[in-house]
This record gives structure tokens, sequence and C-alpha cells, in this order.
């Protein structure tokens, strides 16, 4: 398997909520909601760095799609980390995100490795960590 994510998908509750959020309160660009017109094919992407999107996608829709029971979420599964450039800039987004309506759960603060990071909860409870890694580094 070559390295290669290019889609993100995130089981949502509520459709139009997580695009509000998602669009409005974080910016990011989308065509909005499209597949409306088939049963179990209503979802939302979000262009992120070239080659990569973010997809909301109805919990049940998804579960239906490949056959996995629906259970109850959990935000303890993993992170979607979002790297920024600087320690100002995870104050910014963190800020951004508690504004769009995010659970604030780890202010920015200095982290033992070295970095600055923290993290929110977006509307359906996917846990987002908002990073800056002084040795990485990356097109801003």
């Amino acid at each position: 398997m070559k390295p290669r994510i290019t889609v993100l998908t995130l089981g949502v509750d509520d459709l139009q909520r997580s695009l509000t959020f998602y669009r409005d309160g974080l910016g990011l660009p989308t065509e909005g909601i499209i597949g409306q017109e088939f049963e179990h094919g209503a979802v939302a992407f979000f262009d992120l760095q070239a080659g990569v999107k973010l997809a909301i996608w109805s919990r049940r829709d998804l579960a239906h799609e490949a056959k996995v029971p629906l259970v109850a979420p959990s935000s303890t599964e993993m992170t979607i980390g979002h790297n920024v450039a600087s320690k100002a800039e995870v104050d910014e987004v963190i800020e951004q995100a508690r504004k769009a309506g995010a659970v604030i759960t780890d202010p920015p603060h200095d982290t033992f490795w070295g970095g600055y990071s923290g993290h929110f909860l977006d509307p359906d409870g996917h846990l987002w960590e908002v990073v800056w890694n002084p040795a990485w580094e990356f097109e801003v």
C-alpha cells in the first residue's frame, strides 16, 4: 500500500450543523451538501491542502455504506491534527473554533516535547489538535 490519504470522512449526526461549523465557523471551502438525491448519499466535501479533502457524512449513512453497526461515538478514537506555523496561530485557530461553537477541551499550552498545542471538539465530538511543532517546516 502506498501512503496516500486523500479523504478523511467524519460521521456526523446533523449534516447541516456540521456544514455550518466547518464552512462558516472554520472557513473551510466547500460546494455545500451534494448527493441529496440519493438515498444515503448526502455529503459535503471541504478542500484542505492540495489533493486532500475532509468529508462529512451522516453517521447512519456511513454505517450503512460500510456495513458496520452504528455505535455510540467516542472522542478518544483518534485526533485530527492541524499543524500551524506558530504559537500565535495555535491561539488564533483555537479561538476561531471556540467562536464557531467548538468545545475547547485543552487550551493552548507549551507541550512537554517542546511544541505548543490545544484541543477542541467539533459539534459531533471529533477531537482536533491544533499544534505548532518547532521541528516541522511546511508551506504556510
